[in-house]
């Protein structure tokens, strides 16, 4: 993978060009430590800059940005076209300088055209491109939006980079903080697209072509490819063969989808949880390897959170070669303060933290891994899809006003109250009605009786703060984010529902940016074959028969993996990738903790209500209630802004991973 950063402003000098350019590509430097380009116009004032991760033509021929073999256009592109050798099949009677696919990626555009090239493309990317000869410049993001591409305005300045830290190294950017998106940061724990944390920068959607005349703010924004869409195109066409041939069908893709992944001139690992599926790719890549696979895992002191040892015996069942890691309270402490710099923007999944350790301790091995995200979302694999299902069947029952009341009259009670009550029949109750968290269920439930409907109610299931409001100050959430015309509850089945959704802003605006970030941070390219766009396409057209069979979730993937690994390593209840955040809350963590949340601290920030922050952190400290999640939220928030703070005034950094080895270049 690479970093692309660049702008398009008003006429300057060359060097002035150069300098600013190479400031913003600088501040990349960690996404592509093996080389560095720049290309610019003075006379336009555009300049495209690259910082390339070498993995496909490890020559110089690979260098970028790269110009079109006619000379019309130039591109700076992050990501891989996994297909590219059957494109370049493809292309008669052309002069090939090397063997990287972004050569195939110009070819190809300047074949066919823009929109009609990045249709035939398989694979994760995102690019800019310019036209010299109609002076238009186009933003590109892959199908799913595993790779980020952020762009805005500041002062009649045009910004486009991978990561928020390039914007930050232009002089004209201001940086003035979007507070409606730090409201719905505070309800999801990441601000969802097309927001960002600053007004007027945006995330370019997944399936994206944007395209810009002039660097006015005159944005034209096409869909190439939509989640939404081919969720209803797959439902609309469903498979009509039997299970079995849906299992050997799903398996073929994803053998060529792995197949194509592993395709790389550096040594290429897995990342191997233990979970389905990192286990179904990391079996299908050994299946196709005449070696040893390198497979990394993750694991916790803690029982209650480590998979570790179910990933050791998946590893020596299929023969890889494998090495884990251990993460401690005295890790934790260590490097959690740094993982909140690493997305740019307030951002507390914190699942980041082990992410980011398994993918330092990846790239001392390879540089190129797999991962099995995207399956929870494709295959219903997500615990929460049946909970929420079923509890709103039976809350809907209830007319509106009663449930408003009775969520009303629980939500007046402690959950430590009820604990307390149920603790003397602790062992008597079935299961974790007496393990002391019933009384958080009850309180959590309580808030979300009030739900006018079932989209609202999975909103409101998946919120942190029901009313983030409270918390920010002088801000306002902005309602919808999604767009009205493509709405979920086309689909049959509120089953399919929550899983578009969330295939359409947590996975690329959580999980999709939590792999980026921690991986691109140490120089590992992260591959996801579950998310190719022909086996979301394949995954929708399945019943959700298929996916949810007698309550066991991601049926149709367990039994694939069956065809590799015996049911009894997998056959297990699923922990997920989560961190005993509370534990260390009370643990090593604490004075950290503290001194974030402060008073003084909150208020300096000015993005909290200080009291009601206080009052959340006593009441976790006391037992009244467990806000370990939501107290997350906002240590993460608080820690961001501390990263601005010590980058400066204006909040304007070269960024935190400086050093470039190779020198600039423009290419004329």
């Amino acid at each position: 993978m690479c970093g692309i950063a660049g702008f398009w402003s008003f006429p300057s000098t060359e060097a002035e060009l150069l300098g600013t350019l190479g400031r913003m590509t600088a501040a990349l430097y960690h996404r592509g430590p093996d080389d560095c380009g720049l290309w610019g116009d003075p006379a336009s004032g555009i300049g495209l800059g690259h910082r390339r991760l070498s993995i496909i033509d490890l020559s110089p021929q690979g260098h970028q940005p790269m110009f079109s073999s006619s000379g019309r256009y130039v591109i700076v592109f992050n990501g891989e076209i996994y297909n590219f050798e059957q494109l370049r099949s493809g292309l008669e009677n052309q002069a090939w300088r090397g063997h990287s696919d972004t050569e195939v990626v110009l070819a190809l555009i300047e074949a066919l055209g823009l929109e009609a090239a990045v249709n035939r493309f398989v694979g994760i990317f995102a690019f800019a491109l310019w036209d010299r000869a109609e002076r238009i410049l186009y933003l590109v993001r892959d199908h799913l939006g595993v790779k980020p591409l952020y762009y805005g305005w500041n002062n009649k300045t045009l910004l486009f980079a991978s990561e928020l830290k390039a914007f930050r190294c232009h002089p004209r950017f201001s940086g003035e903080v979007n507070r409606s998106a730090i409201a719905s940061y505070l309800r999801y724990g990441y601000i969802p697209a097309p927001h960002s944390v600053y007004r007027e920068v945006f995330k370019l959607e997944p399936g994206t072509i944007a395209t810009f005349r002039d660097a006015s703010g005159d944005c034209r924004s096409t869909r190439y490819w939509s989640t939404r869409k081919m969720a209803r195109a797959g439902v609309n066409q469903p498979f009509g063969g039997s299970a079995e041939e849906a299992i050997d069908q799903l398996g073929s893709l994803l053998a060529e989808a792995v197949g194509q992944q592993m395709n790389s001139d550096v040594p290429v690992g897995a990342f191997l949880s233990g979970g389905i599926d990192s286990s179904i790719v990391v079996s299908i890549m050994q299946a196709q390897s005449s070696r040893p696979v390198r497979t990394f895992t993750i694991g916790f002191s803690e029982a209650k959170y480590n998979e570790a040892p179910f990933a050791a015996e998946v590893a020596r069942h299929l023969g890889t070669e494998h090495t884990e890691l251990y993460v401690t309270e005295d890790v934790a402490q260590q490097h959690v303060p740094a993982v909140a710099s690493l997305s740019d923007e307030p951002f507390a999944d914190p699942s980041q933290l082990p992410t980011f350790l398994v993918s330092k301790m990846a790239r001392e091995h390879v540089t190129v891994t797999l991962s099995g995200d995207g399956g929870d979302e494709l295959f219903a694999g997500y615990s929460r899809y049946i909970w929420a299902a079923r509890t709103w069947r039976y809350m809907r029952l209830a007319a509106g006003p009663l449930r408003r009341y009775l969520g009303a009259s629980l939500s007046t009670i402690q959950p430590a109250s009820i604990d307390a009550f149920l603790h003397p029949f602790e062992g008597v109750l079935p299961g974790s009605y007496g393990e002391g968290s019933f009384g958080n269920k009850v309180h959590r439930l309580s808030l979300l009786m009030g739900s006018a409907d079932g989209t609202t109610f999975y909103r409101d299931f998946i919120s942190y703060f029901q009313d983030p409001a409270e918390f920010l100050v002088n801000g306002e959430e902005v309602e919808e984010y999604e767009n009205a015309a493509e709405s979920y509850d086309r689909l049959p089945g509120y089953i399919s529902q929550m899983q578009c959704r969330d295939s359409a802003i947590y996975l690329p605006d959580d999980i999709l940016v939590k792999v980026d970030r921690a991986s691109m941070a140490v120089g590992l390219e992260s591959r996801v074959p579950l998310l190719d766009h022909r086996v979301f396409e394949f995954a929708w057209r399945l019943p959700l028969s298929l996916k949810v069979r007698h309550g066991q979730r991601k049926w149709i993937l367990r039994r694939l993996l069956e065809r590799y690994v015996p049911s009894d390593l997998i056959d297990r209840p699923k922990k997920g990738f989560s961190v005993p955040i509370g534990q260390w809350l009370r643990g090593s963590l604490r004075e950290w903790a503290e001194s974030l949340l402060s008073t003084d601290h909150v208020r300096s920030s000015g993005l909290l209500n200080p009291d009601a922050v206080s009052r959340m952190w006593l009441e976790h400290c006391s037992g009244a209630y467990d806000w370990e999640h939501q107290l997350w939220i906002i240590l993460m928030l608080e820690s961001w802004c501390d990263c601005l703070s010590h980058s400066g005034e204006s909040g304007r950094s070269d960024g935190a991973f400086r050093g470039a080895t190779a020198a600039p270049i423009l290419v004329r």
